[in-house]
């Protein structure tokens, strides 16, 4: 019987500079839409403020995609207060012939 090796590298988290899973198409999107956006700036108003917008959009928006990065692949709310659960129980719960 003839044996082939198993390839076990799909149980890693795809990374791409510093990128994990999904943020790396948010990071690919934020290029995306940096590009757009400065190139219809620079068709508008001027072609040095659409190279401007360009670089800052695109700064920005992979700034944003690595500060959310670093919240977790889930966005969780952490609070820092106490929860108090009401109680919505009948007197005779849990209770037969009540």
């Amino acid at each position: 019987m003839r044996m082939y090796p198993i390839y076990k590298g799909l149980q890693k988290p795809l990374v791409y500079r510093g990128f994990k899973g999904k943020f790396i198409a948010y990071g690919i999107c934020s290029l995306g839409l940096g590009l757009v956006l400065g190139g219809f700036s620079g068709a508008l108003i001027n072609m040095y403020f659409g190279g401007i917008i360009t670089i800052v959009s695109i700064a920005l928006g992979l700034f944003y995609t690595f500060t959310k990065q670093k919240s977790g692949l889930h966005e969780k709310t952490r609070s820092r207060k106490i929860h108090i659960h009401p109680i919505y129980l009948r007197r005779g719960y849990g209770k037969i012939g009540i």
